[in-house]
């Protein structure tokens, strides 16, 4: 019974780290970056990226640009970062191109 049970545990965990994805959000300000300059920031979340902690300004990394792309995303180093911590802190990455 209790091999049975952790097996099915197990496959359940796998199953849950397997289906896991990372995210990207793209917002375009403007008529959308002219060149290939980037500002890169990661964003602090704790309690599985309910509670912010510290969040990146796009605004201010943007430099008074006018035209720029912002890119928030759940790279695979923020992922694992958030797997070792079991969620307790869960960071995201933001990149600015202008």
């Amino acid at each position: 019974m209790k091999k049975r049970f952790f097996k099915f545990v197990g496959g359940v965990l796998l199953c849950s780290t397997l289906m896991t994805s990372c995210y990207t959000y793209t917002s375009v300000v403007g008529e959308g970056a002219k060149g290939n300059q980037e500002v890169t920031e990661w964003n602090h979340y704790v309690i599985f990226g309910l509670a912010p902690v510290g969040v990146s300004d796009s605004k201010a990394m943007a430099g008074g640009a006018t035209d720029y792309n912002v890119t928030t995303r759940q790279t695979f180093v923020n992922g694992l970062v958030s797997g070792i911590t079991f969620g307790i802190y869960t960071p995201t990455t933001t990149t600015v191109r202008k």
